[in-house]
C-alpha cells in the first residue's frame, strides 16, 4: 500500500508550481463570471494577465470581515453574499453556519472539503471505522471530516460533540481504529473512559482539527496510545495543511494556492517571516481568490522527509486580527461589541481567552458601576448566547482596562 495519497503529493516543486499557476487564470475567469461578489471584487482585471505570484500579489485581499459584511447586506435574497459560484438546490445539497454568524455551501462533490488526504497521512485506510466527534450542528466540520473519510473508503460514527459517557460507551462497543475531533475532546474521552474504568484498545489513530495542538498535549496521546496528527482548514476554504509521520510542521494541500502577507496589507513576506495566511482555493464550486484567513504562519525551510514535496508552514501561530478560537470555534471582537450592546451599564469590555493543555477559560472582563444582584448572571447568559460558548464575567472598575483597543485577548500557553 502506498504511503501517498495520490501522485500529486511527489511531484516536483517545479512541475506543481507550473500546474497551480496555469489553473489560476481560469479560476479567476471563473469567479468572475459566475460569483456575483468577485465580479466586483476583481472587475478589470484580465485573468490571462495572472499567470505568478507576483501577478497574483497585485490582486486585493478578500477577509472575513467583508465576507461577513456582505452576506448580512445581502441576506435573504443572496445568502453567501455572491462568493457562491452554485445555488442551494441539487448543486447544494447542505449549507452551514459558522459563527458570525457566516454561512458556508457545501456541493455534491466527493470529498468537496479535500479532507481524505490529510486522513490518509494520518494513517487511516478503507475498512477502518471512524469516530467522529465534530459537530454535525450548525458547523461544517462533522460533514467535513464525513466527507474525508468516504472518500478513503471508512465508516463513520457520527459521535459528534459533548456526552461523554455515551462517547466512551460507543467506543467500547464499536471498537474504533480512528478518532476525529478536537484533541481537547478526545483527551477528555480518554480520561473518562479511566474514569469509568475500560479500556479503549482499538483507538490507535486520530486526526485532530479545531484548536491548537501543542507538543505537551500530542505527547500525553502517545503516552495513551494513540497517534495523533493534526489537519488545518477552514470552513470556507477546505483543507489547507496537515502534519505527516515527520512531525516537522505542516504540509500545504494540492488544492490551494498559499501565500503568507504581511497582516493588515497583501504584500507578501520575506521567506520565513511570520505573516499572515491568504490562500486561494481551486474550489469551482466557492471558488475564493486571495481570501485571509487571519491566521498567522510561516514558512519551514526544506522538504518533507516523508517524500512530499509541497512546502511546510509551521503551524498556527496565532491570529492577525482579534479573532480566535475557544474550544473550536471562533469568537469575534464584534461578538463582543453585541453582548456590551445589550447592557447600558457597561462601558468597555475584554474577552480574556487562558488555559494550557486543552483547557480553554473564557473570561469577559466589563467595566461598570451596576452592583444589582443578578446582573452578572445576565451577562453570562448573553455571552453564551452570543458566542455559544460558556463564559465567567468579571465586572471591573471604570476605566481600569487598558487603553490599546484590544477586544479580545488570547492570553493562552501553547507550550
Amino acid at each position: 500500500m502506498s504511503a501517498f495519497y495520490d501522485a500529486l503529493e511527489t511531484r516536483s516543486p517545479d512541475e506543481r508550481e507550473a500546474a497551480l499557476l496555469a489553473a489560476l487564470p481560469t479560476q479567476i475567469a471563473h469567479a468572475q463570471q459566475r460569483s456575483g461578489a468577485f465580479a466586483e471584487i476583481l472587475k478589470g482585471v484580465s485573468p490571462a494577465t495572472i499567470t505568478s505570484r507576483t501577478a497574483l500579489a497585485q490582486l486585493p485581499v478578500t477577509r472575513k470581515s467583508e465576507l461577513l459584511e456582505r452576506q448580512g447586506a445581502q441576506r435573504p435574497q443572496q445568502i453567501f453574499g455572491g462568493f457562491n459560484a452554485i445555488d442551494p438546490g441539487h448543486e447544494m445539497p447542505r449549507l452551514f453556519a459558522s459563527p458570525g454568524p457566516i454561512y458556508e455551501p457545501e456541493s455534491r462533490r466527493p470529498d468537496y472539503w479535500r479532507m481524505a488526504r490529510s486522513m490518509y497521512a494520518a494513517g487511516f485506510r478503507a475498512g477502518e471505522l471512524v469516530h467522529n466527534c465534530f459537530s454535525y450542528h450548525f458547523v461544517p466540520a462533522g460533514s467535513m471530516m464525513e466527507t474525508g473519510a468516504h472518500a478513503l473508503g471508512c465508516t463513520v460514527f457520527a459521535g459528534g460533540t459533548g456526552q461523554t459517557e455515551q462517547q466512551v460507551q460507543a467506543m467500547v462497543d464499536l471498537q474504533p481504529a480512528a478518532y476525529v475531533g478536537t484533541p481537547s475532546f478526545l483527551k477528555i474521552i480518554v480520561e473518562k473512559a479511566q474514569e469509568m474504568g475500560v479500556k479503549l484498545p482499538s483507538l490507535t489513530k486520530a486526526m485532530v482539527s479545531g484548536e491548537a495542538f501543542p507538543p505537551s498535549l500530542c505527547t500525553w496521546m502517545r503516552e495513551h496510545g494513540i497517534d495523533a496528527y493534526q489537519s488545518y482548514g477552514t470552513a470556507d476554504l477546505g483543507l489547507i495543511a496537515y502534519e505527516t509521520s515527520a512531525r516537522e510542521g505542516l504540509i500545504l494541500d494540492e488544492g490551494v494556492i498559499v501565500e503568507i502577507v504581511r497582516p493588515g496589507t497583501g504584500d507578501p513576506v520575506a521567506e520565513g517571516e511570520v505573516g499572515e495566511l491568504v490562500i486561494t482555493t481551486l474550489n469551482p464550486d466557492y471558488p475564493l481568490i486571495r481570501f485571509g484567513t487571519g491566521d498567522l504562519s510561516a514558512y519551514l525551510p526544506g522538504q518533507c522527509p516523508t517524500g512530499r514535496t509541497n512546502a511546510r508552514i509551521k503551524g498556527w501561530m496565532g491570529r492577525a486580527d482579534q479573532t480566535t478560537k475557544v474550544r473550536g470555534m471562533f469568537v469575534h471582537a464584534k461578538q463582543v461589541a453585541e453582548v456590551v450592546k445589550r447592557f447600558p451599564q457597561i462601558g468597555k469590555a475584554r474577552l480574556v481567552v487562558t488555559g494550557e493543555m486543552a483547557n480553554d477559560q473564557m473570561q469577559l472582563l466589563v467595566e461598570t458601576t451596576e452592583t444589582a444582584p443578578g446582573f452578572a448572571l445576565q451577562v453570562i447568559e448573553a455571552l453564551r448566547e452570543v458566542t455559544k460558548l460558556r463564559g465567567e464575567v468579571r465586572m471591573v472598575a471604570p476605566g481600569s482596562l487598558p487603553n490599546d483597543g484590544k477586544v479580545v485577548e488570547d492570553a493562552r500557553s501553547y507550550q
